[in-house]
C-alpha cells in the first residue's frame, strides 16, 4: 500500500473558492484520481499555506508526497508561499518522492535553485498544446507511453524559466521551454509538470470560470461571458451527448490524450508505479 501525503497548494481563502465551484478541494480532487490509479493507496490531506497547519514530523512515513497547483505565486514571498517552500526543502532532505503539477514545479525548482515568475511568452488557459519531449523526456520514465507530442490541460501565467542546477528537463511547446522536469536534491527527487494531468475537463472548466477577469486581461477572451461560453464547451467534451461532443472535440482540435482519463492521468500514473517499485 502506498502512503501519501498530498499538499493542497492553495491558501483558505481559494480553497473556498475552488470548493464552491466544484465541490472538493484541489487536494480531494488528487487524491480521487490517485485512488482510481492505485486503489491500495492511503492518502492523508494538509494545507502547508495555513498558519495553522499541521505537518507531519515524520515525511519519511510516507512513500510520496504530492504538491496541487495553486493561485499563488512564488515570486510574492509572503508566509503561504515560504511555509510550502519549506514542506518542499524538508521532504528533499527525507529523501521522498515528491510529484507536483503546475505550482508544484515552481516550488519545487525555486527550493532548488531555479526561477520562477510570469511566462514572458503570456499564460495558458485551457490547454498546453503542442507539447513535445526534450531529447532526454523521449526516454524518461515519467513521460513512458506519451506520443511525440500531445495536449494537456493547463491554466498558469508563471511557470519556470531557468530549471535549477542539474535538473532535467524533459518536454517544452512554444510557449514555454519547460513543462515537464526532473529535480534531484541529495537523496529526494521530483517529477512534475507545468500542465495538470489531474483535471478532469469538468474541473478545468469550472476553474476557468473562475480565472475568468484574468483571461480577458491577457487577451484571450473579450469578456467573461466569452470565457464562460468557453467553458460550458469544454465541459461538455465529457458530457452524454455523445455525437455533440464528438462535434466539440473536432472543432476545438481535442484528441484522445485529453479526453481519455487514462492517457490524461499518464504522468501521475508513471509517478505511482515507480513508487510501488521503490526505485529511486
Amino acid at each position: 500500500m502506498l502512503r501519501l501525503l498530498i499538499a493542497d497548494g492553495n491558501d483558505r481563502a481559494a480553497r473556498d473558492r475552488h470548493v464552491a465551484a466544484t465541490g472538493r478541494t484541489s487536494a480531494e480532487s488528487y487524491a480521487a484520481v490517485v485512488q482510481d490509479l492505485a486503489p491500495e493507496s492511503a492518502c492523508r490531506h494538509i494545507n502547508p499555506a495555513d498558519a495553522d497547519a499541521t505537518v507531519p514530523a515524520g515525511l519519511s512515513d510516507f512513500d510520496g508526497l504530492i504538491f496541487t497547483g495553486s493561485t499563488l505565486k512564488v515570486s510574492e514571498g509572503t508566509p503561504a508561499v515560504t511555509r510550502q517552500l519549506a514542506l518542499m526543502r524538508a521532504a528533499f532532505e527525507a529523501g521522498l518522492a515528491v510529484f507536483g503539477s503546475c505550482w508544484g514545479v515552481q516550488v519545487a525548482a525555486t527550493v532548488a535553485g531555479g526561477h520562477a515568475a510570469a511566462n514572458p511568452r503570456g499564460p495558458e488557459y485551457g490547454f498546453a498544446r503542442a507539447i513535445t519531449p526534450t531529447e532526454e523526456g523521449r526516454t524518461h520514465p515519467l513521460l513512458a507511453g506519451r506520443p511525440a507530442t500531445w495536449d494537456a490541460p493547463a491554466i498558469h501565467s508563471d511557470a519556470v524559466l531557468e530549471p535549477p542546477p542539474g535538473a532535467r528537463v524533459l518536454a517544452g511547446n512554444r510557449m514555454l521551454g519547460i513543462q515537464a522536469i526532473e529535480i534531484r536534491q541529495g537523496s529526494g527527487w521530483f517529477w512534475g509538470t507545468q500542465y495538470h494531468p489531474e483535471l478532469d475537463l469538468g474541473e478545468l472548466a469550472a476553474m476557468l470560470r473562475l480565472c475568468d477577469t484574468g483571461i480577458v486581461e491577457a487577451g484571450l477572451a473579450e469578456s467573461p461571458q466569452a470565457v464562460a461560453a468557453y467553458a460550458d464547451e469544454i465541459a461538455a467534451l465529457q458530457g452524454s451527448d455523445h455525437e455533440a461532443a464528438r462535434r466539440l472535440a473536432w472543432r476545438h482540435g481535442i484528441g484522445p490524450e485529453v479526453l481519455e482519463a487514462d492517457l490524461r492521468r499518464r504522468e501521475i500514473g508513471n509517478f505511482l508505479n515507480r513508487l510501488s517499485t521503490g526505485e529511486a
